[in-house]
């Protein structure tokens, strides 16, 4: 089996709220996703799909996924994609860097292993565990009160767990922290996330002033070494995740007690096969993951469904449904929140069948005839 075609779609993302705000003013309305559709010589197609969180979140931009499959695409025609491992080695020599442009061809090559073997890719990454798993629901940046009215709402559509969006003024934090612990209920948690957007002393300020919530406290600071110092100055369970981007970072994170928790997104990283490796070295070092990615529609969706399903209970945190906050569908059999859980599908590869009436016509489109 051989790549024969690589091709890539633009589709926009509007969502059901109007917006999504961080830290920093950052905000986005509608999420600009590529959509990666890998063809092998003997019919298979695999599809993956890559949405940067804007130009501004991560070294990431919606077009430097297109712009990057255009150059590296060539280098892949001809290659076997059932050979994860060496299609990774391939994409890193042909192109340094820029892991989320190999996330969405890695994706698509999971989808097509699990079609040519007849597996549900979950089975692929390690086996299903029981019947579903837990989501949380992140809680965009408003004021106080805007923030802790969204709480029971969210509580009926079946989430317990609750990612707050912090990392602006500190004593506005402070009170967004404490408005929404007050609607909290037995079972529940709260991360208080900064998105990076808070400095140092601005973050030692917020966690002392809350040491008495119940709150996880997840990348407070731009940098490694800022995050390790308020780590040392709070009791507070800690969670790393712009930072941790590299097997590198987090075997550091696990010798400096940097963290209780990892965030792993799966285009950070570089795709699904490395994000496998992340994910069970944690699990071999006892250390706790929230599983996901940028952003994304269905096809995200369903990968960090396959991602989240395949890893042992005890060390799934929380992972995240992207797909039921957009408008727009972009594939049949996506797997879905039901009561703050979901499932991934039981069908081969990713489940996945594309919706190509929404994708409209290819935005790159890569042939064997025009391989290096």
């Amino acid at each position: 089996m051989k790549i024969r075609r690589i091709l890539a779609y633009q589709v926009d993302l509007p969502l059901h709220e109007g917006s999504y705000k961080w830290s920093g003013g950052k905000s986005v309305d509608v999420f600009d996703s590529t959509v990666i559709e890998v063809e092998t010589d003997n019919g298979v197609v695999g599809y993956g799909e890559v949405c940067p969180l804007g130009p501004f979140y991560l070294p990431a931009y919606a077009n430097g996924v297109r712009a990057g499959i255009a150059e590296l695409g060539p280098h892949l025609l001809g290659e076997d994609p059932r050979e994860l491992q060496k299609m990774n080695r391939r994409m890193d020599a042909a192109l340094k860097g820029h892991p989320y442009v190999k996330s969405g061809i890695d994706m698509a090559c999971w989808d097509i292993l699990g079609k040519t073997t007849g597996q549900p890719v979950c089975v692929l990454l390690g086996g299903r565990y029981g019947d579903d798993f837990v989501l949380y629901r992140a809680i965009s940046q408003e004021s106080p009160e805007a923030m802790a009215s969204k709480v029971a709402g969210y509580r009926a559509e079946g989430y317990r767990r609750f990612q707050l969006k912090v990392g602006g003024d500190p004593a506005v934090d402070i009170a967004r922290i404490k408005a929404v612990a007050d609607k909290l209920q037995p079972g529940d948690r709260l991360i208080a996330d900064a998105n990076t957007g808070w400095l140092m002393h601005d973050a030692l300020r917020v966690v002392r002033a809350v040491r008495d919530v119940d709150v996880y406290i997840e990348q407070p600071c731009l940098s490694y070494e800022e995050c390790l110092t308020v780590r040392k100055h709070t009791d507070h369970p800690f969670v790393l995740d712009e930072v941790i981007d590299s097997i590198d970072v987090l075997l550091r994170g696990h010798a400096d007690r940097a963290m209780d928790v990892v965030n792993l997104k799966i285009s950070k990283l570089g795709g699904l096969t490395k994000t496998k490796q992340a994910r069970d070295l944690c699990v071999s070092l006892g250390i706790a993951m929230t599983l996901e990615d940028s952003w994304g529609g269905d096809i995200v969706t369903a990968a960090i469904a396959h991602l989240a399903h395949s890893t042992p209970p005890e060390f799934l945190f929380t992972a995240t449904d992207f797909n039921s906050y957009v408008t727009v569908s972009i594939g049949q059999g996506a797997p879905r929140r039901v009561n703050g859980r979901m499932a991934a599908s039981t069908g081969p590869g990713l489940g996945i069948v594309p919706r190509m009436d929404v994708l409209g016509k290819p935005v790159v489109d890569i042939f064997a005839s025009r391989a290096p």
